[in-house]
């Protein structure tokens, strides 16, 4: 079991840790709702240094990069990220991760913690242009502080304005202290704020003037599972419950990050599937009753039959209502369209509905 940076600051802190990808991480400190309300409505910190990161460089960078993802990194200028994905050649998805340019020839690529060894293999697979590869997976930490007052909190502790960098955008510059921080306006919550990357021997100083400058702005760490039920709230796909080697960035909901305007693993059978249409959808749906749908439970039609499987579920802290993600056939996929989730011997009647689940 891997430990972060941190491990010992989020034991001392009382954190309840649990094995996840592969490292020992917090999954919560004083429970799963009074943190996610703590990052909805205030400024909440997550250790997510269990996170990959790849740097790829040299004057084939780019090329490899467009070779392996769906979206098109060509639209990249230095300063911004892009959300993205690995195709595979069956049709569904290595990983989803986040590409930024960093320079000229220059591309970070984050990656999800269990998938770091599988997504390495994978592009070194497709790299027949010798760019040039480096896995930084355990040489950085990643702090995600987030919530709408997060650019206030953290104003202090930079020279640059925090709330001058547009989303899906980034500097590099000083934070707490520490020269050549990567600061990005990116998050998983929805409720704005930053991700910093820096180095292992950094992370330290770092957490510790971020709870200085947050103190008064009632700042708490937060764990795992907070993070999860904030970022179903929004109805972002969460790898191996959302998307996998199976579902294909169409029926995932996710063409928008599917751009054909360039060539990439499999791109042909994926613009055939969109253009003929996905036999299934992945939909967002609410309970229309008490109860809470989790993932694996079957999603039945009206006469009991079968249909698909939840592949989220929680009760959403911020709505006070079950909420899940499934894919089911897409006579089924039109907003309104009524489903039934089975929980224990009852069917309980929901509701498909537009992303996101909570709307600020």
């Amino acid at each position: 079991m891997k430990n972060t940076a941190l491990t010992s600051t989020h034991e001392a802190l009382g954190a309840k840790m649990v094995p996840f990808a592969g490292f020992n991480m917090p999954v919560q400190y004083e429970g799963v709702n009074a943190e996610h309300e703590t990052v909805r409505n205030s400024v909440g910190v997550f250790d997510v240094s269990h996170m990959g990161e790849f740097l790829i460089e040299g004057e084939h960078a780019l090329e490899l990069i467009q070779k392996v993802t769906s979206n098109d990194a060509s639209k990249l200028t230095i300063g911004k990220a892009q959300y993205s994905c690995l195709p595979n050649d069956d049709g569904g998805i290595v990983d989803d991760l986040i590409v930024y340019k960093v320079k000229e020839l220059t591309y970070l690529l984050v990656v999800n913690a269990s998938n770091i060894e599988k997504d390495w293999n994978w592009i070194q697979s497709k790299n027949d242009v010798n760019a040039d590869m480096r896995n930084l997976s355990d040489e950085y930490s990643l702090l995600a502080i987030q919530g709408p007052k997060a650019v206030e909190a953290m104003q202090s502790l930079s020279s640059h304005d925090l709330s001058a960098i547009p989303f899906y955008n980034f500097i590099v510059g000083d934070f707490a202290g520490i020269n050549h921080v990567i600061i990005s306006a990116t998050g998983y919550t929805g409720s704005g704020g930053f991700e910093i990357y820096c180095k292992n021997s950094e992370v330290q100083q770092i957490w510790d003037k971020v709870f200085e400058a947050g103190a008064s702005y009632g700042i708490k760490p937060i764990g795992l599972a907070a993070r999860d039920t904030l970022r179903l709230e929004m109805g972002y796909c969460l790898y191996g419950n959302d998307i996998d080697d199976t579902t294909s960035p169409i029926e995932a909901g996710l063409g928008w990050i599917t751009k054909f305007s360039k060539k990439f693993t499999n791109s042909e059978a994926l613009e055939t599937e969109k253009l003929n249409g996905p036999k299934r959808k992945l939909v967002a749906f609410e309970l229309d009753e008490r109860g809470v749908p989790r993932h694996g439970y079957d999603i039945v039609d009206a006469n009991g039959n079968k249909i698909g499987k939840v592949t989220s579920g929680t009760m959403a802290p911020s709505l006070n209502k079950g909420i899940g993600l499934g894919y089911v056939p897409t006579a089924f996929a039109e907003g309104g369209s009524k489903i039934y989730i089975q929980i224990r011997k009852n069917a309980i009647s929901a509701t498909v509905v537009k992303l996101p689940f909570y709307k600020n």
